[in-house]
């Protein structure tokens, strides 16, 4: 029998390295389906409850295996897909979308279901078209793949369901992919230029992003020899941070003083693979230079004063054996001073375990990170999560973290765990979830229970949006629609065939997580966070100080004074940072 365009889809799918498809199968997709089905099990159909769920998981995967795939059927089933598509996008994660259509006949008859996925998925992909005719879908599909993996990024492929049934066409064009490698480097004039700013600086910081990926030993190298301290972005956190003596730590948002007080006290600032997008965290009065494997991104953060293009570990390679030795570390030695003083504020948090009901999150996530295997994977939720897996989850130089860290949507941290239980099932898998986040996608704890996937899912349950909280009291609001009435998550879990704990007692907590981690399949455990825990940012300006004095005013004035109180009680230990 000839081969149908259903079939040359999985096989082209197949070809570049796909192992499954994350979708929700309905009738524009059906014959994919099928194709999938008897595929000799080549290809896995990963049935999700949520499309969105499902770009989120595939999102996951490519992160860690380099690309993936979701499909969505016609209308509101590819609809879904879009915030997962944005947020793997920006992430840079290679992933195929198919979107599926209405009958390609029908289309510009306002049909049922009928959309316009040119203009959909445009925002959020570098590869975004529809394939009418079966001459067409090859072309499109290898061109689709083919931006991915080499951009970095989301490809659409529209289908329309009918199209899928036809007989595929042969193609003058090629049906493989093909993955390139090239050395990208400043040239030697550069490098040189580069080299004597270097040398001719004492008081240097590098600052690392998720472009160091690959550049581990050539920063630590780097550092050694200018004597330098290293601060990383969130992104960067996981390859930057393990088996480094100069490391100080993250700044932005979520950070620590230690970078922050070492980059705004250098003389010059190497940026090494970063895009951070925060300004007001970055310096003005010292040189900077900036390097980047995508030089339109050059200078859009600070003013730079070098700017050059290239792979970090091409370009340190290159640049290393330029770099003389320098022997005056006393700039070094007082920025991981300053390091060790932030670290011992930060067991402050841990020691205080908090109470019941309100245990203190720090502690919890510092258990996560003693208990955690040292290959772990680890997905956090958009907000509070993010700030306890930033100052608390080690590197190792095995551990990955993902999150939606780009994009910054909530509901990541359950599915992305799908999908990197799937990628790698030899690896530990733990979804640190806040109890808005999880809330959003609460359907796909089914998935989870329906593949059995081993994920440990520890939901940081403050019973409020604790991010959202924390930015209106320091604008001067009083916290308003924030708090969350949530159910028994545990026993929703239990209800959908996941093994669920809720942990209400500080004591309770590291063996609740041994027990947790020992249990051969997926735990749920609901653990009662303080929902007054605040996180204070490296810099703590007058206005936010008076912006918090003016929400805590109101919630008095307006009678909730016992509020004021909670939140002085369990944010005692900050008053040493802010003085």
């Amino acid at each position: 029998m000839a081969q149908k365009v259903a079939e040359q889809v999985v096989e082209m799918l197949t070809a570049a390295g796909v192992k499954r498809i994350y979708a929700v199968t309905g009738d524009s997709l059906n014959h994919v389906n099928d194709a999938v089905r008897r595929s000799d099990n080549r290809m896995q159909w990963i049935h999700m409850r949520h499309e969105e769920a499902g770009a989120y998981a595939a999102a996951a995967e490519a992160e860690l295996l380099g690309i993936a795939c979701c499909a969505g059927s016609s209308g509101p089933g590819h609809v879904h897909l879009v915030n997962g598509l944005y947020d793997a996008h920006r992430s840079g994660a290679p992933v195929i979308a198919l979107a599926s259509t209405c009958p390609s006949h029908q289309y510009g008859t306002e049909y049922f279901q009928e959309t316009n996925t040119i203009k959909l998925f445009d925002d959020c992909s570098y590869y975004n078209q529809l394939a009418t005719t079966p001459a067409q879908l090859p072309r499109m599909l290898q061109a689709g793949i083919q931006h991915a993996i080499t951009k970095k990024g989301v490809s659409v492929i529209g289908l329309p369901g009918d199209v899928t049934e036809m007989e595929a066409a042969e193609t003058p064009s090629a049906l493989k992919n093909y993955h390139t490698n090239p050395v990208i480097r400043p040239t030697d004039r550069d490098l040189n230029n580069l080299a004597a700013l270097i040398n001719e600086h004492e008081k240097i910081t590098i600052f690392c992003g998720i472009g160091c990926a690959n550049a581990h030993d050539e920063v630590v190298e780097l550092s050694k020899r200018i004597n330098a301290p290293v601060g990383y972005s969130f992104r960067g956190k996981m390859f930057v941070q393990y088996d480094n003596p100069n490391e100080i730590g993250m700044t932005g948002l979520l950070g620590l003083p230690s970078a922050y007080h070492a980059m705004h006290e250098s003389d010059l600032l190497i940026l090494l693979g970063t895009d951070f997008p925060y300004e007001q965290f970055m310096p003005k009065e010292c040189k900077i230079v900036q390097v980047d494997i995508k030089p339109e991104r050059i200078g859009r953060r600070a003013k730079v004063d070098v700017g050059l293009c290239g792979k970090i570990e091409d370009t340190l390679q290159a640049l290393l054996p330029l770099i003389l030795q320098k022997t005056n570390d006393s700039f070094l030695q007082e920025q991981l001073k300053l390091y060790a003083h932030v670290k011992d504020n930060l067991r402050t948090y841990i020691d205080d375990k908090g109470s019941v009901n309100n245990i203190h999150p720090e502690f919890v996530a510092d258990v996560l990170d003693r208990l955690a295997n040292h290959n772990a994977i680890f997905t956090v939720d958009t907000g509070m999560c993010c700030v306890w897996g930033a100052r608390h989850i080690h590197a190792t130089g095995k551990r990955s973290m993902i999150g939606s860290f780009n994009h910054g949507s909530m509901a990541n941290a359950m599915p992305q765990a799908i999908g990197a239980a799937l990628a790698c099932p030899d690896r530990q898998v733990i979804a640190m979830a806040g109890d808005g986040g999880i809330s959003m996608l609460l359907g796909d704890l089914a998935t989870i229970a329906q593949y059995k996937l081993p994920i440990k899912i520890v939901v940081f349950n403050n019973r409020s949006l604790g991010m959202v909280k924390l930015e209106m009291e320091v604008a001067g609001l009083p916290d308003w629609q924030t708090d969350m009435v949530n159910p028994d998550f545990a026993l929703v879990a239990q209800a959908m065939g996941i093994k669920g704990v809720k942990v209400t007692d500080p004591d309770q907590v590291e063996q609740a997580m041994r027990e947790a981690m020992m249990f051969n399949g997926p735990v749920l455990l609901d653990v009662m966070t303080d929902p007054n825990a605040l996180a204070m940012p490296p810099r703590v300006e007058f206005g936010q100080v008076k912006g918090m004095t003016l929400a805590m005013s109101k919630l008095m004035l307006n009678g909730q004074a016992g509020e004021v109180w909670d939140t002085i009680k369990a944010n005692y230990k900050h008053i040493k940072e802010v003085f």
